[in-house]
């Protein structure tokens, strides 16, 4: 090393700096300003501790707060070690284990302290308690000191302080790899790649909130010990905190579960693990989506298909799904009888068979039906396809994530000259789509992974056509957040993603399209191309809703429940104030249900304000409200959703508003 180092800045300016110095020398060099308000560095494009010396001469930018998405992930990182130092100090006996940042905090897991003899795991009413440990330990300005240790050393160390699962993680790293440790002070360490900031007094005491506690096994996996995580979230600043509590607030207040189950639409219950009871009312917003989608899918030249629930394991296996899904797929064999007991026995023979986690080996074999020219393409197959997949207990979500869902889903099978046109169109198609709706969106171009099918120039070729393809529509920009995600592709395709953004800034990845070679050449797809020659189609995978479930549950919490008229599934109650408006309230109602709108009439014998409160939480759109003035006159009092004032008209002007605020937005 020489005895001058020079660090090159990002504004094109070379420091001179002393061997053995580091990011923080340079900072305060620069100024104390800059070093006050350092919290780590990026050396040669990593990013590092701001006090690990320099190895030579480097490239080097300072991160400060307004690197935003750095600091967020330094601070988060020390929070959780933060967490697990207090946790510590307040149960002693406690082991750790691990504690990442997380896209909106940070959580820990720990082996709970044994009280006489038995584990004592924690409960949310110990968060009190440690978030005023991990302020004192704040407050105390510890410096976070990096130290490389060997294996060895680090094996020996934990197994003395009693922390069997550090040492049997420390037991799987690398022999004569150098190994991390992070010293916060004097009396406490933590085995850690790093980086972190250079003192816990860089953190905002005021700027993170334990949330809660629940079960984790170690390494994931149930037949390991269970371990408490304690979960928090984590800000540069309490403006930022306080912004993400809010968001909190309304996303629960939105939740889908909550509203679904006050709305009426379904539940679900433990008689069928992540499947839905679609009640009347939900299954009537589902009824307009899929009406709305297929005139979307008619006039975009999609033929719509049906196909089996279950097909043999053998497709699966050569579609390369059995390799990758297994896991996931519900398996059932084919049953022979036992002449013996004339009862169902499993032949060693049986063929396994499987219900289907997707649509793509089916729509195959649709297209391998008959003798496909190249006229015939582009062919464009569409289905409402029911799909299966053997998700964990723990991570079914209400709507968004279950075990059975029907996706929009449709294959494209075109030729290599067409793709471009085809996803373009699709684009298009999209973009028509989510507007209705009211969203705004994202799109990324998820590239190949590690573990893949087919060769580096089908990567290639797919990926260039997709990246072509949204140029050419005119979305490859910074206005619909234009990124590309590399390793992020499915193990045959590339694909382009939709990430739409809810009314409250939560992103959902719902619609795709995928490039793909491998799958028609797996299953053998092929047509006869101009030459007389057979040749491979090129598949387009591609849904926009995702699936119908999921797209429910993101409506519901974007709208807060309250949904445009054309989807709401009570779209006006005629409510009566007084008994003697009875017979004109259903003479409305039949009125109104004979111009298509979907009315209900409320004639209970309740005040007013008690139907219009039961109704408002039932999230009517409008609420026509009738006494005897309304019925002498032919009028109606709107009371519509969300305002204050309400409008009175004839039953004829109220008609014709309704009918039109009812009518698909495709329809206008």
């Amino acid at each position: 090393m020489s005895e001058v180092l020079k660090i090159s800045l990002p504004d094109g300016s070379v420091r001179d700096m002393p061997a053995g110095s580091s990011p923080a020398d340079v900072a305060a060099a620069i100024g104390p300003g800059l070093a006050k308000a350092a919290l780590a560095a990026r050396v040669n494009g990593e990013v590092r501790d701001l006090t690990r010396p320099f190895e030579g001469d480097a490239q080097l930018a300072l991160i400060t707060s307004r690197d935003e998405a750095d600091a967020l992930e330094l601070v988060r990182h020390d929070y959780a070690h933060v967490l697990a130092e207090a946790v510590q100090s307040l149960f002693p006996g406690t082991q750790i284990t691990f504690g990442p940042a997380t896209d909106d905090g940070f959580y820990y897991d720990f082996a709970p302290p044994k009280i006489d003899g038995r584990d004592r795991p924690f409960t949310d009413d110990d968060l009190p308690a440690i978030e005023a440990e991990m302020r004192r330990i704040i407050a105390a300005d510890k410096p976070l000191r990096r130290e490389e240790w060997t294996r060895d050393r680090l094996i020996g160390w934990f197994r003395e302080q009693g922390e069997s699962f550090k040492a049997e993680w420390a037991a799987e790293l690398p022999e004569g790899e150098a190994l991390t440790v992070y010293h916060s002070g004097e009396d406490w360490l933590d085995l850690c790649r790093g980086p972190h900031l250079p003192s816990t007094g860089k953190l905002d005491p005021a700027a993170f909130k334990l949330t809660r506690v629940s079960g984790a096994y170690w390494r994931g996996d149930q037949k390991n010990a269970m371990l408490s995580r304690i979960y928090g979230t984590g800000w540069l600043n309490k403006k930022q905190l306080d912004a993400h509590l809010t968001r909190l607030e309304e996303a629960a207040k939105r939740d889908h579960r909550k509203l679904g189950q006050e709305m009426d639409l379904f539940h679900l219950q433990q008689e069928a693990h992540g499947s839905v009871f679609w009640h009347p009312k939900g299954y009537l917003i589902w009824r307009e989506l899929e009406a709305y989608m297929r005139r979307a899918i008619d006039g975009a030249g999609y033929r719509e298909v049906k196909t089996p629930q279950v097909m043999d394991a053998r497709q699966w296996e050569q579609s390369g799904h059995w390799g990758k899904y297994r896991e996931n797929m519900f398996v059932i064999p084919d049953e022979v009888p036992n002449v013996e007991d004339e009862g169902p026995i499993v032949s060693q023979d049986a063929d396994w068979m499987a219900l289907k986690p997707m649509n793509c080996p089916a729509h195959v074999l649709i297209f391998r039906q008959g003798i496909k020219s190249y006229r015939d393409l582009p062919l464009r197959i569409y289905e409402n396809g029911c799909c299966h997949r053997n998700e964990p207990h723990g991570a079914l979500h209400g709507l968004m994530r279950v075990r059975q869902f029907t996706q929009d889903d449709a294959h494209i099978f075109c030729r290599e000259d067409q793709i471009v046109d085809e996803v373009r169109a699709f684009c298009e198609l999209a973009d028509r789509v989510y507007k209705h709706f009211g969203f705004s969106y994202s799109i990324k171009l998820a590239l190949r992974p590690e573990n893949r099918f087919g060769t580096e120039e089908m990567w290639d070729q797919a990926e260039t056509e997709l990246r072509n393809a949204v140029i050419a529509a005119g979305l490859a920009t910074e206005e619909y957040g234009w990124e590309e995600l590399p390793g992020e592709g499915a193990f045959y395709a590339p694909k382009l993603e939709w990430h739409l953004t809810d009314a409250i800034g939560r992103t959902w990845q719902v619609g795709t399209i995928q490039s793909d070679r491998v799958l028609p050449d797996r299953l053998d797809a092929g047509y006869i191309a101009e030459d007389g020659e057979r040749h491979r189609p090129i598949m387009l995978h591609r849904a926009i809703f995702g699936s119908y479930e999921r797209f429910i549950g993101i409506l519901i919490e974007h709208f807060a429940g309250r949904l445009p008229l054309w989807l709401a599934p009570v779209q006006a109650v005629v409510a009566t104030i007084v008994s003697d408006a009875d017979g004109y309230a259903l003479d409305v109602e039949r009125k109104l249900r004979a111009a298509g709108l979907r009315a209900e009439s409320d004639l209970r014998n309740e005040k007013i304000n008690y139907k219009v409160r039961e109704h408002s939480v039932a999230k009517v759109p409008h609420l026509l409200v009738v006494g005897k003035r309304e019925a002498e006159e032919g009028t109606v009092a709107i009371r519509t959703l969300g305002e204050q004032q309400q409008k009175v008209m004839s039953l004829e002007e109220a008609i014709a508003m309704l009918k039109a605020e009812a009518t698909p937005p495709d329809l206008r």
